[in-house]
């Protein structure tokens, strides 16, 4: 027992990215240990070879395809986007990237698409392909087990849906397997999603703040059995402020319109979202600390027939994805009519996520703050 609990703690080290301290996991049998992190939980199996530890597979369980799947402003969304265009599936061949439960597919042989090719890497691949026998779509629905960059397909195809978008619709990096997909897309072919729109703005919340800063506050002990943690309280407080924000607000805090920045699925390439700068200028609508960025994100659906949008705007029902919000260590103080001008900067990273550096200015007064977070390492409120 004590050689497999070492077997796990260094396998897990191979996933450190994955734990942190808003993530749940426990041992699973003599193997295996589930994660969950907000909506999406994974098993994940070890074996123990002469002086390392190989991850054997990474299932994901139905009651997180069940939690994803009863966002009813999600699935509908999908549902109403595909039956709204259903000349542009009816006797075409769909690619499904990414699949999860397959739902997608599903819809659109509801729709009288010809043929639909399924790719999913995860131990999901098997649910699906147990829903399509059950459901008599065999002859309708092909399910293949791997990543999309791996995977190869007998014919290009007419129309590619997914569900690619995480947290501030690019954490996980699907996008990038999506842009991938277009490889089998023919030259007039469609993507559902079409595009989408990250939304900005400049937030007051001095409870959240608080709050946040609060947390490091064990570390200004200087006496815990007999030590001084003083000397970590700085680095604690750097680490809380790396951790991005994920929860929903009352769109009043904003003290500012939002902007957008617009990524185009048929266009962008896979190198585009490796870097993205997105400058900004806010017009202050209300006087007060900007204690920092709020994001959120749409996505839209055009089709022949209709455009159908997905939004998770704080002013929409709520969704799975929430809103994001990434606070300055130091908060400005801006006066109404006054501009918010800086950079927000997303870089990807080997942890299928993005560093995000925002620096900001209130130009009328020159006071600059910043701060870099880790999307991968969210706190869930």
């Amino acid at each position: 027992m004590e050689e497999w609990s070492r077997i796990l703690t260094d396998g897990l080290c191979v996933f450190k990215s994955m734990v942190n301290r808003d993530t749940e996991y426990c041992h699973v049998g003599k193997q295996s240990v589930l994660i969950t992190l907000g909506y999406n939980s994974a098993l994940l199996q070890f074996k123990s070879e002469v002086g390392k530890y190989i991850l054997l597979t990474e299932g994901l369980y139905l009651f997180s395809q069940q939690n994803i799947m009863q966002d009813f402003v999600r699935t509908a969304t999908f549902h109403r986007a595909i039956i709204q265009n259903h000349i542009d599936f009816t006797n075409k061949v769909v690619l499904d990237v990414g699949c999860g439960s397959g739902i997608l597919s599903f819809f659109a042989v509801q729709v009288g698409a010809r043929k639909v090719y399924v790719v999913e890497a995860s131990s999901m691949a098997k649910y699906v392909e147990l829903l399509v026998r059950s459901n008599n779509l065999s002859d309708k629905i092909t399910v293949l087990f791997g990543k999309i960059e791996e995977i190869s397909l007998p014919e290009s195809v007419d129309v590619v849906i997914s569900e690619p978008m995480g947290y501030m619709l690019l954490n996980g990096r699907m996008l990038e397997s999506y842009l991938h997909s277009k490889k089998w897309l023919k030259s007039n072919g469609m993507m559902f999603p079409t595009y989408s729109e990250i939304h900005l703005a400049p937030f007051s919340d001095e409870q959240l703040y608080m709050e946040h800063y609060s947390k490091a506050s064990f570390w200004y002990q200087e006496f815990f059995y007999g030590v001084n943690l003083s000397s970590l309280h700085n680095a604690a407080v750097d680490e809380y402020f790396r951790q991005p924000v994920v929860d929903t607000f009352d769109a009043r805090i904003l003290v500012a319109r939002s902007m957008k920045y617009t990524v185009n699925f048929i266009e962008a390439t896979e190198e585009d979202l490796r870097s993205m700068e997105i400058p900004f200028v806010f017009h202050i609508m209300q006087s007060g600390l900007i204690h920092g960025l709020a994001f959120w994100f749409d996505v839209a659906f055009v089709g022949s027939l209709a455009t159908v949008w997905l939004s998770t705007a704080p002013t929409e029902p709520l969704t799975h994805w929430y809103q994001v919000r990434c606070l300055l260590q130091t908060p400005l103080f801006a006066k109404m009519g006054e501009t918010l001008s800086g950079k927000v900067l997303l870089v990807a990273n080997k942890r299928q996520s993005y560093d995000i550096q925002i620096v900001a200015m209130v130009d009328q007064t020159g006071f600059k703050s910043s701060n870099i977070l880790d999307l991968k390492n969210p706190y869930f409120r």
